[in-house]
């Protein structure tokens, strides 16, 4: 059996609308992992089902003040409540819980599924609740097994897993082991055999050995103590012979010497999965796990989320987890995540999203860790490539609209292929997840013809075609809060050389030239003399062309190199420089050869030509569409 779905009303941040729930999510058998930004909710879900299942820790779970949901002017509500389903029970389950099930037939085949409805009210200050199931009024109480079987692994964040795994009364090692099917017989135990065999031989080397001295003088001084005709027969022995008492004296540890606190962590999720593979009881697999990367570093988080996902994947366990780990969110499967937004659990399987079954095995190679911060975003830019990744944050900087301020992610998709990505965000039963995603792209229609006969390239500058295909290309990548934004020519470049940053635009192409083709990632005074020589060559040997044809002369300078690829990034991380020196109170001394230096020195923003360049920049025709993306992704309108 697996909880298949839980509705929160007035809980936490979860205000309730009439009848309908402030939060609904559904979850699936095996892995599910709940991802968004801070104060999404992830920790509200796992602590509502704490409350209504409680923990096989036996932690004292009780409502708190904190629980009942408070509006901005500081009212509280009275009362909040919990709805939990739960479903897919096997036989072996079903016969512990038989009183409290809905039945549903379908041709030969029964549906179990149990509906548990948990509320707590204040009443002058104190808190009450209670737990019912079946349908809200049945008024049905659920009995003390049914509720010890429904109680749930839990592992908290930043977990002390070595205290867990210590020796102890009432220790969480000895409570795992005891659950086990192994250690159900307390009576007759192998291990209290062998412990009554250690006791023994204990006691005959106390009684017969060289202990006996030891034994004897303990003996006679505590006869010294006591009364007349009081026992004085004491004895040493290695514990009790309860089984409770043999757990609660062991300890797990690792062979490796002063083990660290992820190695630890590891031992302790190790344990905790024990019983959910071993229970036997017919009672609920579950795992609550929160942050399950603390204290892993990447290559173990992998390794474990590896791990959970192929074995727990079709088992009769459930595995809730919640992570803010830009390396998990990347290798858990898309199929397996629930992604939190304003009150709202999206459920990423198949049929869900508007993506394909082949989508979800491409985005299981290619959603990196990069990418993979589109799910902890309140807005998303995805771009094609590294010259886009490069110049928004700068051009949003330069806007008053700093990407991290607004919780912006930059997606590189490195590719055209954005639709692989951006159907993650549109619903197929047409729910819109309020998360805004702009779609980066180039119209990608070629300035030019090439002559049949001597294959030269003839510029032709395709403005109505090009505006076609950029309302074709925006229309195609705009669905629910994906809103696609295409260049207006050509390519991003060729719109930068069209537009207010030109200049800088020819001087960075120049000066990524000479840093390609040299050994070393720097500039110096020589080769800036060389390119101010160059610029001055190429504005003679233009002079006479039009705007247009000036800006594809530009452009065509990147594109005649080998590798146009490498070159297009350099270009780009010049510019950005550029575009930084230009609008800075720069330091004494400070010239373009240490431009690339300039985020190291804690210099001032010249604000009147931060203004100036702003202003030419949301004028400017062609690149308008990159101050919509930038715009759109923040929450403002176009």
């Amino acid at each position: 059996m697996i909880v298949s779905k839980l509705e929160l009303y007035n809980f936490r941040q979860f205000k309730s609308n009439g009848d309908l729930p402030g939060l609904s999510i559904s979850f699936h058998k095996g892995l599910n992992a709940l991802i968004g930004e801070n104060d999404s909710g992830k920790t509200a879900i796992i602590d509502a089902l704490k409350i209504v299942l409680l923990t096989q820790s036996n932690e004292y779970v009780r409502p708190t003040d904190e629980d009942f949901y408070t509006d901005e002017d500081g009212n509280v509500v009275k009362e909040f409540c919990i709805k939990c389903t739960i479903n897919d029970f096997t036989q072996n389950e079903a016969k512990n819980f038989v009183e409290y099930l809905c039945f549903e037939k379908n041709g030969d085949t029964i549906k179990y599924s149990m509906n548990l409805h948990y509320r707590a009210w204040k009443d002058k200050n104190r808190i009450y609740s209670e737990l019912r199931v079946g349908n809200i009024d049945d008024n049905i109480i659920l009995d003390g097994k049914a509720k010890e079987l429904l109680r749930t692994v839990y592992l908290k964040p930043l977990r002390d897993a070595e205290r867990e795994m210590s020796s102890g009364r009432n220790s969480r090692l000895a409570q795992i082991l005891s659950g086990h099917s192994l250690f159900v017989n307390k009576e007759e135990h192998r291990l209290k055999e062998i412990l009554s065999k250690a006791n023994e031989d204990i006691e005959k080397y106390f009684t017969e050995e060289e202990g006996k001295e030891v034994l004897e003088t303990i003996r006679n001084n505590l006869s010294a103590f006591n009364v007349s005709n009081t026992s004085s027969e004491a004895q040493l022995k290695v514990a009790d012979i309860q089984l409770k008492k043999i757990l609660e004296s062991l300890s797990l540890r690792v062979s490796e010497v002063n083990p660290g606190l992820g190695e630890l962590n590891l031992l302790f999720i190790a344990a905790e999965l024990l019983l959910l593979n071993a229970d036997s009881s017919g009672g609920l697999r579950l795992a609550l796990i929160e942050e399950l990367e603390a204290h892993l570093h990447p290559q173990a988080q992998l390794r474990l989320i590896d791990y959970l996902q192929k074995e727990y994947d079709n088992s009769g366990t459930q595995i809730i987890i919640s992570t803010h780990s830009t390396i998990l969110a990347s290798k858990v499967n898309l199929k397996n995540i629930v992604l939190l937004k304003n009150g709202i659990g999206y459920d990423m399987t198949y049929g869900n999203t508007e993506l394909e079954k082949g989508d979800y095995l491409f985005l299981q190679r290619f959603l990196d860790a990069t990418k993979a911060n589109l799910f902890f975003a309140r807005g998303v830019l995805m771009v094609e490539g590294d010259a886009e990744n490069l110049l928004l944050p700068v051009l949003a900087e330069v806007l008053d609209y700093p990407l991290e301020k607004y919780g912006v992610s930059i997606v590189n998709v490195g590719s055209t292929a954005f639709l692989r990505y951006s159907r993650i965000f549109v619903r197929k039963n047409g729910d819109k997840i309020d998360i805004p995603v702009s779609v980066v792209t180039d119209c990608d229609v070629k300035p030019y013809d090439i002559d049949p006969i001597t294959k030269e390239k003839k510029f032709n500058e395709k403005v109505n075609e090009s505006e076609l295909v950029e309302k074709e290309k925006n229309k195609k990548y705009t669905s629910g809060s994906v809103c696609g934004f295409t260049s207006p020519r050509w390519t991003l470049e060729y719109c930068i050389a069209l537009s207010c940053l030109q200049e800088k635009f020819h001087k960075a192409i120049r000066y990524g030239k000479k840093i390609k083709n040299s050994d070393k990632y720097a500039l110096t005074e020589d080769k800036i003399e060389e390119v101010k020589k160059e610029i001055t060559e190429d504005n003679d040997k233009w002079k006479g062309l039009s705007h247009s044809e000036k800006a594809f002369e530009m452009y065509r300078l990147m594109l005649n190199e080998s590798d146009k690829s490498g070159l297009k990034a350099i270009v780009a991380q010049c510019l950005v420089a550029l575009i930084k020196l230009d609008i800075s109170i720069l330091p004494e001394g400070f010239t373009e050869v240490d431009m690339f230096d300039l985020d190291l020195y804690q210099s001032n923003i010249d604000e009147t030509k931060k203004k100036e360049l702003s202003d030419n920049i949301l004028t400017d025709p062609y690149l308008k569409y990159l101050v919509d993306a930038i715009k759109y992704s923040v929450n403002f309108e176009n």
